[in-house]
């Protein structure tokens, strides 16, 4: 991106046009990181580089540097999400880079504390997106799904979608991602209202891909299937992974199924029947809002600790609405 000279009248245009946006904090004071010509170097790291999720808030990261200007975003991650060792090297190697802020997805909540603490050290403002961190490091903020809230609301879906009564299981992520806890822990708090649903498994582990979710799918449907009412998957690859094995069982349909993030298999899966809920988050404003409150911070102004983007519950009755449509399919670089 090429530097350049901001004109009173050009600076006035790009600050009433942020102002008009979504944001925690005074917009206004965004578009002062172009005052002096300055390219301000943003990192955007996120927990890995392989599924849609990550490419929508990559969208968004780059929609706020464009109405800001003068911004660059460095978009780099590990391919695989649960490469806790590559996204340290990436945060270490932004620190070499001397970039003016990072914006990071950890994956893992307590492995970053220590790359986020040195970031800090060099003078390096950081903004937690997506999945928490571990306290002790002063970040900016923390822009997110209300996790919780959202694994909450699978549940009461799950509760609706089986009668309100029956065998469910919960099939978690891996150790150690706060977002995906934080569903657990909301949809296993959401069921305590139903006493006649009993979670019949809910400490198995589906990994970071669909393969490894389908094989550990495979066995629970195999151990509960004839018995089994419903089971949630708390992401995207263990969600697809799922779906597969259900199928695979001849049971779609039968057992219902919530899934946390939608893909083109969930989508055509709630229209086919085979899936009866997908928890949606909005990727694109988390990574548009956590890049706005990064510079926000550059120019002086503070933040809300937490920030929530919203959680929302598509369904195969209200998913052709212009909201829901936009959440399924949400733009993506």
């Amino acid at each position: 991106m090429k530097r350049s000279t901001v004109s009173f009248a050009s600076l006035l245009a790009v600050a009433l046009m942020v102002a008009g946006c979504n944001s925690s904090s005074d917009n206004s004071s965004t578009a002062d990181s172009a005052a002096d010509g300055k390219q301000l170097r943003i990192a955007v790291i996120p927990k890995g580089t392989s599924h849609e999720f990550w490419r929508s808030v990559h969208f968004g990261a780059e929609k706020a540097a464009k109405e800001i200007g003068n911004v660059e975003i460095i978009w780099r991650g590990p391919v695989v999400e649960s490469d806790t060792g590559s996204q340290i090297e990436v945060v270490k190697d932004m620190i070499t880079m001397g970039v003016d802020g990072i914006v990071l997805a950890p994956n893992q909540k307590g492995g970053l504390v220590d790359a986020v603490e040195e970031t800090i050290g060099e003078g390096i403002p950081v903004v937690i997106f997506d999945s928490g961190l571990d306290e002790g490091p002063e970040i900016v903020s923390y822009v997110a799904t209300d996790n919780f809230k959202g694994g909450q609301m699978a549940g009461d879906a799950m509760a609706k979608a089986i009668g309100e009564k029956g065998n469910v299981i919960l099939l978690r992520y891996i150790a150690g991602s706060e977002s995906t806890e934080q569903r657990e822990n909301g949809y296993l708090d959401a069921l305590k209202k139903y006493p006649d649903i009993t979670v019949v498994s809910s400490d198995q582990y589906a990994g970071d891909n669909a393969t490894s979710a389908k094989e550990k799918a495979d066995q629970l449907l195999q151990l509960h299937g004839e018995s089994l009412a419903g089971i949630f998957a708390v992401c995207e690859p263990n969600a697809n992974g799922t779906l597969e094995a259900i199928k695979n069982a001849g049971m779609a349909g039968k057992v219902k199924f919530i899934a946390f993030d939608p893909s083109d298999a969930l989508i055509q899966a709630m229209k086919d029947g085979h899936c009866h809920g997908i928890v949606l988050q909005d990727p694109v404003q988390m990574g548009y809002q956590s890049v706005l409150t990064l510079i926000d911070s550059l120019n002086g102004q503070s933040a809300e600790a937490f920030q929530s983007t919203g959680e929302y519950l598509a369904t195969p009755e209200n998913m052709d609405e212009e909201k829901y449509q936009k959440l399924l399919q949400p733009e993506t670089l």
